[in-house]
């Protein structure tokens, strides 16, 4: 075949056109990868801002809840004892001044969401939301395992964190309420009265014992429970041991809440945090 003089250089142009052409595809390939690259690093990053920001909420919320249940439990032993006959905080008919309103119905929560205190009461006593049956009261469970001697949970108070010292300076969302029962380390089997004797005439070891429960309600659904115990105490009775007279009473007073003369000495036996 016969090439023609210059007919390789008029192809020469079109080469370089088709060239050209392929290396602006590549470049704007390039930077669209590279804008779309960006784009999924900014979505990214702020998903994990929002996650880190959802998980520093959630555990400041808890944290509040958890305080505002400790401080429940303070509250509420100081006030038992100005409670003459723990037997009527057993059968429901004595409560606290911290009240807002009758006991159970709903109650709307400070931090949002509502709250129903008699099905969250029956909840406690048989683990359903009807009234419980006292077959439902005795059964044996993992939760509940003293049989007769189960707990029957009295509400006791309930009302926002905020006025529980009536001056609504706390500034709090939380809820809180409280309930009372018979010490489940009793024998007797009358889980309304404290400390009744025993059938077997055995000493009853939850004479004068009332186990406590106190939950805080908060925003999201958050919430913190304390299961704890108290007793009655000799605010001056001395223990064995080797410290001195002086140092025995201060240590009474410390370990006992007592707001004042005639009134009862309680004394703090266990607390716990309930996941």
């Amino acid at each position: 075949m016969t090439m023609r003089a210059g007919q390789g250089r008029d192809m020469l142009p079109v080469r370089r056109s088709r060239a050209t052409r392929a290396d602006g595809e590549q470049g704007v390939a390039l930077i669209v990868a590279l804008l779309s690259l960006s784009l999924l690093m900014a979505l990214s990053m702020a998903l994990t801002m929002t996650t880190l920001t959802q998980i520093v909420t959630h555990h400041r919320a808890g944290s509040a809840a958890m305080y505002a249940a400790d401080a429940g439990v303070e509250w509420m032993a100081r006030e038992l004892s100005r409670e003459a006959d723990w037997n009527a905080l057993l059968a429901g008919t004595a409560r606290s001044d911290f009240v807002d309103g009758p006991a159970g119905g709903i109650r709307v929560l400070p931090g949002g969401g509502s709250l129903n205190l008699t099905e969250a009461t029956h909840m406690l006593s048989c683990g359903k939301k009807s009234a419980c049956s006292d077959a439902d009261l005795d059964r044996v469970t993992d939760e509940r395992p003293w049989g007769p001697n189960n707990p029957r949970w009295q509400l006791y108070a309930h009302g926002a964190i905020d006025q529980l010292l009536g001056t609504n300076t706390a500034d709090s969302r939380m809820y809180v309420v409280v309930w009372i029962g018979d010490d489940p380390a009793e024998n007797d089997g009358n889980r309304s009265r404290d400390g009744d004797p025993p059938v077997s005439g055995l000493e009853n070891p939850g004479r004068g014992v009332l186990a406590m429960l106190v939950r805080a309600y908060g925003p999201r659904g958050i919430r913190r429970t304390i299961e704890a115990t108290v007793a009655f105490s000799d605010a001056s009775a001395t223990e064995p041991g080797d410290i001195g007279q002086d140092e025995q009473d201060e240590q009474n007073r410390q370990d006992n809440f007592n707001a004042g003369p005639g009134q009862t000495a309680i004394r703090m036996l266990s607390w716990r945090h309930v996941r």
